[in-house]
Parts: structure tokens; sequence; C-alpha cells
């Protein structure tokens, strides 16, 4: 045997030692509970309006803007929040967050328009590759649109079009947060900064004053902290020439709900390793988490990198770009039963084209059957209506029994589900307001204890 085989040899057996942390089973029945006292107002939903839905929670997403607001400019006063369109496109998710304050950030010329016909007075435009037409819509709107420049290349195209149009244009900067990695198809090279600002110089019709970076499926604030001390560092060798120019730095978003992150046993470690050894896999009752820190904890700790390696001189906004932060629990999805094949055997009306990935076979959200309701889980493989095996929202229900005709609840589907729908097959759902009167004022959030197997 090679060292290198016995080095995966132990490291597998590591891993299969080390098991990933359980949901506490009671914390899980009381998320539970928390829709089942309100599954009155599901039903009526289904009832005036069919089946499948999306139900929005605005509710939810209310009490998430005033949790992110509070906790942020506690933290950072100088703070401005941008909804990161990509993660819900939904109009009255938008709308929403409009009326609340909440500037936008779009990745491409169809949310640009869309964000505008939102009524937005505030919006970031990133993402790589912005075509020559896409960059006209931002010039258009130029007083409410900052473009945030992808590349060496994208700033030269800027100022053609706007030297074309005639018009001055704000911008900011992307710096890649991984040199090395797929990351790297964002933004520049941190050690380029004082390069891309002196080819700023020549550009007369593009104002450079901000930079920006992202990064994502942040569990805590531990990457933030890291990259913003090379931020500093950075910017302390730009010197005052370019740093005075400098009258934003927008930090992204990635900031993991509270809840943290449900996984099926397929999606740990040791469930990848025991599937590639085509072993069993772990109970589906049994469901995993990994732990995310409150934002109270994200805002504190950038708040305090901010102060602690931004250079004295330096004085500007701190842009934020929240999505499935926000998001996360502003959605539900309703279903019908409409095939019971075997008693663990269960079809829906509505398919994951829904969500548009095969979400639910890594990612755990329990079903909850609101016509027969229980807090007693039973395994069963819930299915869509779609013509793949992959069409599946789960392996268990929460409930008494599940017969055709009964509805089911997938809660917490706000976040890269509805903008990844896809037109596959079957119909999309339609879309619902849950009523505000009914709707739960104070989301629950994850498990906050867990145990270890």
């Amino acid at each position: 045997m090679t060292r290198s085989s016995l080095g995966f040899i132990l490291r597998a057996a590591e891993l299969l030692n080390k098991k990933t942390a359980r949901l506490d089973d009671q914390d899980l029945k009381r998320f539970v509970q928390s829709f089942l006292d309100r599954r009155e107002s599901f039903l009526g939903l289904i009832r005036g309006h069919g089946s499948p839905l999306y139900a929005v929670d605005t509710a939810a997403l209310t009490l998430r803007v005033k949790q992110f607001r509070e906790a942020f400019l506690a933290a950072i006063p100088e703070a401005k929040f941008f909804f990161a369109l990509k993660s819900n496109s939904h109009p009255l998710i938008a709308t929403t967050l409009v009326r609340k304050g909440f500037g936008l950030d779009v990745s491409s010329g169809r949310e640009l328009e869309a964000a505008i016909d939102h009524g937005a007075q505030d919006i970031v435009f990133s993402g790589p590759g912005k075509l020559p037409e896409e960059l006209e819509i931002a010039i258009r709107h130029s007083s409410h649109v900052t473009v945030l420049i992808d590349s060496f290349g994208e700033l030269k195209r800027l100022e053609e079009v706007a030297s074309r149009m005639d018009t001055a244009v704000r911008a900011g900067v992307r710096i890649t947060t991984d040199e090395s990695g797929i990351w790297r198809k964002f933004g520049i090279p941190l050690d380029s900064l004082g390069k891309f600002f002196e080819s700023a110089d020549g550009c007369r019709h593009v104002n450079v004053c901000g930079v920006q970076f992202h990064l994502s499926w942040n569990m805590n604030s531990e990457p933030h902290v890291i990259f913003l001390a090379r931020l500093g560092s950075e910017l302390g060798r730009l010197g005052n020439k370019f740093r005075r120019r400098i009258r934003f730095i927008d930090i992204g978003g990635g900031y993991w709900p509270e809840a943290g992150e449900w996984l099926q046993p397929a999606a740990t470690p040791e469930g990848v390793l025991r599937t590639a050894m085509s072993e069993e896999l772990m109970s589906p009752h049994e469901h995993y988490w990994r732990p995310s820190a409150p934002i109270t904890d994200f805002a504190q700790h950038i708040g305090q990198a901010l102060r602690k390696h931004l250079p004295d001189d330096m004085k500007c906004a701190i842009y934020a770009e929240p999505g499935r932060w926000l998001c996360h629990d502003a959605m539900h999805i309703l279903l019908t039963v409409v095939d019971r094949k075997a008693p663990d055997v269960v079809i829906t009306d509505g398919g994951t084209n829904a969500v548009g990935w095969e979400r639910f076979e890594t990612d755990y959200f329990p079903v909850i059957n609101l016509s027969r309701p229980g807090l007693k889980e039973h395994g069963c493989l819930v299915a869509g209506s779609l013509c793949t095996p992959h069409d599946i929202w789960g392996y268990s229900y929460f409930g008494d029994d599940i017969r055709p005709g009964d509805i089911l609840l997938v809660p917490n589907q706000g976040a890269y589900t509805y903008s990844l729908r896809q037109h596959f097959i079957k119909p999309l759902p339609k879309s619902v307001e849950l009523p505000r009167n009914h709707a739960h004022q104070a989301p629950a959030l994850a498990p906050k204890n867990h145990s270890t197997t």
C-alpha cells in the first residue's frame, strides 16, 4: 500500500468517525408546530387560489429587514443596503424591500430593468461580462445606478459606451477574493487595484469611486474579517491620490441565515463517502445541521474589522448586499397529493421545477401535512409529478397520515428557488401573498441547540 493510499484511508476513517451535528428533534418539532399554528391561513390560500402555490410571506420579510438594518446600523452607522435580486426576483419581494428603503443589487440588464420598474432609487449593477446594450441601460439611468466594473476590459467598454452617449456614470471596481479558484471569474486581483485606478484616470466619462468584493455561503464573519485585512493593507499602499476618490466600499453579501444549513444525510461528508462506497445511508429520519452565527455577530465583527484595517484617512459609505438572509423564510411552497402509489410513496401536483434544482436530495426542509396535522415524522418518498427521478421534495413528512387530496407545505423556500424556477414539463405554481393578519410575526429560526452523533 502506498503512503498516499494509506493517507486516504485514514482521512476516510476520520470523516466516518467525526459525525456532522444533528438537528435537535424537539427544536425541529417546534419549528413544524410554528407552521401548524397557521395551517388555516395556508389552507385558505389553496381554497382560494388552487394548487400548487408560492406563498409570499411579506410579514417575515419585513421582520428580517428590521433585524438586518438594526444589527448593521448599530455596528456600522454608515451602512447602506442593497437586496441581491438574484436571490429572489419575485416582484412583491423586491417592491416590499424598496418601500422599506433598500436599494437593489442586480447582475444583468434584465434584472436592471426589473429594478427600475420596481421603483428602486439606488441600484448597484454587478456581474461579469456585461454587454454593451446592458451598459447602455445603466448609463440611461445613471442618476441612480452604480456600475460595479468587473475587469479592465469592461472599464474600456463602459468608457466607450458612455462617451458615445455623452453621459458620465458612477462606478466601482470588483476585487476577486480568490485569485486561484473558480471565483477568479469575478473581478480583478487585489494587487491590480492601483493599476486599475491609473487606467480609470484616462476615462473621462467613468467616475470610479468605490471598490466591491463578495464572499458567499458564510456561516460566520471570519471570511469577511480576513479579506478586509487584505483589502485594508492594499488600500494603505494605494496612496492618497486614489484613496481620496473612494466614496464607498461594498462588502457584498453571503450572510447565512441564523437557522444554519439543514442537510440530508447524503450532503454530509460522511454521507458523501458512504455513497461513494455504495453503502446504505443513514435513516431519512436523521437530519443534520451546520450552525450559523447571528446577524448581530456578523455586523459587529465586520464593523470592528473595518475600523481596524481601513486607513484612518478613509471616510466612506459601506454597502452591504444581503440576499438569502432576508428572503430565506419569505416564501413557502404549497402542494397537493395526487397519488399514493404505496404506503411510503406519494406524488404531488407540483414538481421541483418550482425551485429549479435537485435541492431536496441534499438540503433538508420538513414536509408538513396540513390536512392531517401531527408532530410525528414518517418515512415516505414525497415526489413531484415531473418525468424525472430527481423530482423529490423529501424522504419523510410530518403528520398523522398522508392521502390523495392532502395539502403539503414545504416551508422557507424564499432563497435561490423562485429565481431559479424552470419551465420544464409542467406549469409553474401561481404565487399569492400570505395575508398579513395571519402571517407569522416571529418566524422560527434554527434549532439553537443540537446534539452530535
